[in-house]
Formats: C-alpha cells, sequence, structure tokens
C-alpha cells in the first residue's frame, strides 16, 4: 500500500512501544491457552474420583492467579499499542493541517470544507482503528489462533482436521468481500463528506435562512444528502452484514463438528472427558481469530481507503510554491513595481484571448508613498492586492519588490514585510484581544490600546464590560459589521510591517470615524507603503498615486488635481460622491 508512507514514521517512533505491546498481547495469548489445561486437569480428576478439596482449590487458584496476570498484561498492551495509534492520529492530523495551510488559495475554490472535515475527523478516526485495534486483532488472529490450532492437534490430530474444514472458505470469504467493502468504503467516506458540508453551510447560514422563511427547504436538502449517505451506508451494510455471519456461521460449524466427532472420541474413551472439554475451550478461543479475520479485513479495508483519501490530499502540491533557498528579502527600503502584469483565475484564459480579471497593468510605487485604487465593482481592485502577497500568482508579467521578483523571494519573509486587511474581515471565534494580536504573545496593553485607538475602535471596546476580553463569536457574530471591519483594520495596525495593503478599510463606518481612520493612514506616509482600494473616493484624493481600473485594465493614473483634470471616471464620481455627502449633512 503506497499511502502506508504516512504512518510509517509515527510508527518507526514508537517501535519500542509496539514492540512491548505486541509482546504484552502474545503473553495474554499464550496465558489463555493454560486455561483449558487446567480444566482438562480438573474435569479428568472429577471424573476418575480422584481429587479433593485441597486439589481443587489448588486449579481455582491457577485461574485466578492468570486472570490477574492476563489482566495486568493485558493493560499494558491496551496503553503501548491504542496509545500507538492515538498518537499516530495525532501525528496524521497536525500533518495534514500543516500540509493543507501551504496548499494555494485556488485549490479551497474547488474543494468544500466540509471534505476537508471529514478527513480531519473521520478518516483519521479509522487510520487510528486500523493501527490499533486492526493490529491487535491480526496478531490474535495468527498467534492465538496458530497456538489454539496447535493445542488442539496436540490433544487430537484427527479431530483437529474436521475442525479446520471451514477455514478455507473464511479465506475465500474474506478475499471476496474484501474488494467489496474497500470500494464501498470510499464511497460511504465521499457521502460523509458532502454530508458534512451541508451541514456546515446550513448552520453558518442559519440567520439568512430564517429571515428568509427557508428553513423546510434546508431541512429538505438534509434530508437528501442524510439519504445519499444512509442509502451507501446500507450497500455497505449489505456486505458487512453478510460477511460476519458468515464467519460465526463456520465457527458454530465447527463447534457442530467438535460436538458430535468429539463426543465419540469420549464415549470410546479415545480422549478423556478432561481433553473433550479443554478441546470445546479451544475452540471457543479459536473462535476470536476466526471473527478477527473478518473485523481486521472491515477495519484494514475501512483504514486503507480513508488513508488512500488522506495521501491524495498530501500528495497536491501548492501552485505557489515556497521552496527552499529562495531569497531572503533584506529590509524593504525601494519601489514596489507592477510591470506588464495580467492575471485570470483559469491559468489557460489569458493565452487564448478571452476575458482576464487584470491585463497589463504596469505602476511604479516608491517606499513611503501611497497608491489610491479605485473603480466599479468587478474591475479587478481586490485581485490586484491579493497578487502582492502573492495570494495568487501573475498569468503574465511580474511584480517586484526592491527590484527582485516576488516570484523569486522565501514566501514567508514576503508576507512578514506585508500588512493586509482584505474586503471582508474575518473574526475568530475567541476574545477581541486575541484577534487584534493575531496569537502574537510578545504584544503588550500599550501597542494593544494604541493599535486599537488608531482603528478608532478603543472607546467602544471599553463600552464592553469585558473590554479587549469581550468574546466576539463565530466570526465575530456579536459586533456589528463596522466594529468588525475596525478590529481587523487594529490588527493590520499592531503588525509593524513595511507595506500596508488595505482593502476598502472604512467602507461599513460612518463619515466622521472614516476619515479619522483616513488621518491615522496618511499619517504613516513616509514610514510604509501603503496601497489602499477604496469605493469611497475622499479615502484616497491624498493619495501619492491614483489609479482607476475598469474591466481589468488602468484607464487612469496621476494624483487627486491630474485626475480631476482629466474630468473621466475618477473626476465624475468624486464630485457626484461630494454631492451625496453634502446632502448627507
Amino acid at each position: 500500500m503506497k499511502s502506508f508512507y504516512l504512518i510509517k514514521p509515527y510508527l518507526l517512533e514508537r517501535r519500542f512501544f509496539i514492540f512491548l505491546g505486541l509482546v504484552c498481547l502474545i503473553t495474554v495469548d499464550f496465558l489463555q491457552l493454560f486455561i483449558p489445561r487446567i480444566l482438562k486437569w480438573a474435569v479428568d480428576d472429577l471424573t476418575a474420583y480422584r481429587i479433593d478439596i485441597i486439589t481443587l482449590l489448588t486449579y481455582a487458584l491457577y485461574i485466578v492467579g492468570i486472570a490477574v496476570l492476563i489482566g495486568m498484561f493485558r493493560y499494558l498492551w491496551r496503553r503501548c499499542l491504542i496509545g500507538t495509534s492515538r498518537r499516530v492520529e495525532e501525528g496524521l492530523r497536525n500533518k495534514l493541517f500543516y500540509h493543507i495551510q501551504t496548499l494555494s488559495a485556488s485549490y479551497f475554490d474547488k474543494v468544500k470544507t466540509g471534505d476537508l472535515m471529514a478527513h480531519a475527523t473521520n478518516d483519521i478516526q479509522h487510520i487510528r482503528m486500523a493501527t490499533g485495534m486492526g493490529m491487535v486483532a491480526l496478531t490474535d488472529a495468527i498467534v492465538l489462533g496458530t497456538a489454539a490450532i496447535g493445542f488442539m492437534a496436540y490433544i487430537n490430530v484427527k479431530l483437529t482436521v474436521f475442525v479446520l474444514i471451514p477455514m478455507p472458505l473464511i479465506v475465500l470469504g474474506t478475499r471476496f468481500f474484501s474488494k467489496k467493502m474497500h470500494r464501498l468504503y470510499g464511497e460511504v467516506q465521499g457521502a460523509f463528506s458532502d454530508l458534512t458540508e451541508v451541514v456546515r453551510e446550513r448552520f453558518a447560514g442559519i440567520r439568512i435562512i430564517k429571515a428568509y422563511n427557508r428553513q423546510q427547504e434546508a431541512a429538505s436538502r438534509i434530508e437528501d444528502v442524510s439519504k445519499n449517505y444512509i442509502g451507501k451506508n446500507l450497500s455497505l451494510v449489505r456486505i458487512t452484514g453478510s460477511f460476519f455471519p458468515l464467519m460465526v456461521f463456520f465457527s458454530n460449524l465447527s463447534l457442530a463438528i467438535v460436538l458430535f466427532l468429539g463426543g465419540r472420541q469420549t464415549i470410546t474413551f479415545t480422549i478423556t472427558p478432561g481433553d473433550f472439554v479443554a478441546f470445546i475451550s479451544y475452540l471457543g478461543l479459536l473462535t476470536w481469530p476466526m471473527m478477527a479475520i473478518g473485523w481486521v479485513t472491515n477495519l484494514i479495508q475501512r483504514g486503507k481507503a480513508s488513508l488512500e483519501r488522506i495521501d491524495k490530499i498530501i500528495q497536491t502540491l501548492p501552485e505557489i510554491d515556497d521552496r527552499p533557498g529562495k531569497v531572503i528579502l533584506k529590509p524593504v527600503k525601494e519601489s514596489v513595481v507592477f510591470e506588464n502584469v495580467s492575471f485570470s483565475y483559469t491559468p489557460d484564459v489569458h493565452e487564448s484571448g478571452c476575458f482576464s480579471v487584470l491585463d497589463h497593468i504596469d505602476i511604479k510605487l516608491d517606499y513611503g508613498k501611497i497608491l489610491g485604487i479605485v473603480g466599479p465593482p468587478g474591475s479587478g481592485k481586490s485581485t490586484l492586492l491579493h497578487l502582492i502577497p502573492r495570494i495568487f500568482d501573475v498569468s503574465q508579467g511580474k511584480i517586484m519588490l526592491d527590484g527582485i521578483d516576488i516570484r523569486k523571494l522565501n514566501l514567508r519573509d514576503l508576507r512578514s514585510r506585508i500588512s493586509f486587511m482584505p474586503q471582508e474581515p474575518f473574526l475568530f471565534a475567541g476574545t477581541i484581544r486575541e484577534n487584534i494580536t493575531f496569537g502574537n504573545t510578545e504584544i503588550n496593553d500599550r501597542e494593544l490600546i494604541r493599535a486599537a485607538e488608531a482603528a478608532s475602535i478603543y472607546e467602544t471596546i471599553t463600552s464592553f464590560t469585558d473590554g479587549f476580553e469581550t468574546i466576539v463569536g463565530e466570526k465575530g457574530i456579536v459586533l456589528s459589521g463596522g466594529q468588525k471591519q475596525r478590529v481587523a483594520l487594529a490588527r493590520a495596525l499592531l503588525k509593524d510591517s513595511p507595506i500596508m495593503i488595505l482593502d476598502d478599510p472604512i467602507s461599513q463606518v460612518d463619515m466622521e470615524t472614516g476619515n479619522a481612520i483616513i488621518k491615522t493612514i496618511r499619517s504613516m506616509a513616509g514610514h510604509k507603503t501603503i496601497i489602499i482600494v477604496s469605493h469611497r473616493l475622499s479615502a484616497v484624493r491624498f493619495a501619492h498615486q491614483i489609479i482607476a481600473l475598469e474591466k481589468g485594465r488602468m484607464v487612469e493614473s496621476g494624483n487627486h488635481e491630474a485626475l480631476m483634470a482629466q474630468d473621466k471616471y475618477y473626476a465624475n464620481t468624486f464630485r457626484l460622491q461630494e454631492i451625496e455627502e453634502e446632502y448627507a449633512h
């Protein structure tokens, strides 16, 4: 199995515990084999009337002693083997999450969140079961099964041969059912991913659903995917439901053979009554290995299907790579340059002459200057911003930072030089402090307050009972749109980076608050290179350079006075917004 390499390192790391666990497990198996021998001695002595109370008590104490040892060694193997499976689960989940974070933004445009959640939970759980209990069941099937057959053969070879008649049928049945189970487990996991995504999406949008009275439609959608998931599971149950009873049937068939043939041999004194009882006991021990063959097949096929699904993700390489050996950027002191930059979300669109999101953009922004970007919705403003930290890569041309193509720079180093506030601010379900500091424990209260004041959110925060410790809820649900935007802005302002990218930072705040934020941004000129996208043109009129985009093309460029003189999109929009603002007053 090619995907086994995913869990191999964790197994090697825990090899001592695996070895110790297997030794304890095998010890438990052999200890169990002695109990039928003690029963044989006791039954033979009882039927021969040559036993007293002391001897009977001795046999009982033997069994108690063995039971104590079994309990001790069983505890040890569970700690070692089940503990190892938990370590595999932890390591694999961490590896999966770390790798997913390296994938490019385009990957998440194609893959559903629910699918990734199913991989990180259900799939990894199945791998854990295959690694832990799968190893236990396989060891028991081999060791306990082989040893039980050996002890049975020691009692009577002929009777043992008859008992083993169903064994080839078990092997053939296992081979037949395992292929079907593997395929169906893959389908079940896929259906579970769909169910997870649909449920997640409905819960995330529950307020919209209630506002539009679409509860019935949402419930119907959940019902449809649930039926599909149940249908896949029932198809699987038809296979596993036939497989396990088949194992039980073969076990009981062996018991019937022992009862008939073994009983006859006991009557004819070929074997003793004690041998007969011991033989049935060994057959009882053999029942679990026979069942384990079916169970371990179930576990391994389920685990194999899950491991292949996770391996498919691990084998996915990021489109925007960060290979070692890339250039480490020195402190940013020069210009940001767009040189003939074009971009389309489909790689071959631009080459085929079809629509591009951005088309032949040329910009030069010197260090410490402010660039304003304006344009109608859908003109490519936000996309242009995403190209600078390489959320997406240019389709044509290049972006240079300090004269170096950003594709040659170390990705982590490049992004560490950039503060980025997206158009749609995202808040995590923690406190306001955690959302602003974003996990940076070195930030002190003075720096935190300064960033909040700069974003004009400090007074709002202090009005809350818990201040910075206020829990904002999922996606910042307890805050208004403007408050969320300002918390996200404070996060960007707190990061001391030479380049600041702000995507419509005052779109959800009132004019007075917006002017205060713009004043703060203007004060950073000369110390940071700032790029602002805004639909409110008053937010960029002070910029050293302003560009207007339309359908992905740069149609205007210059400062405020120059663009007003051109009397095109910028000038017309600016005059219209001035009238609206005067009317609002």
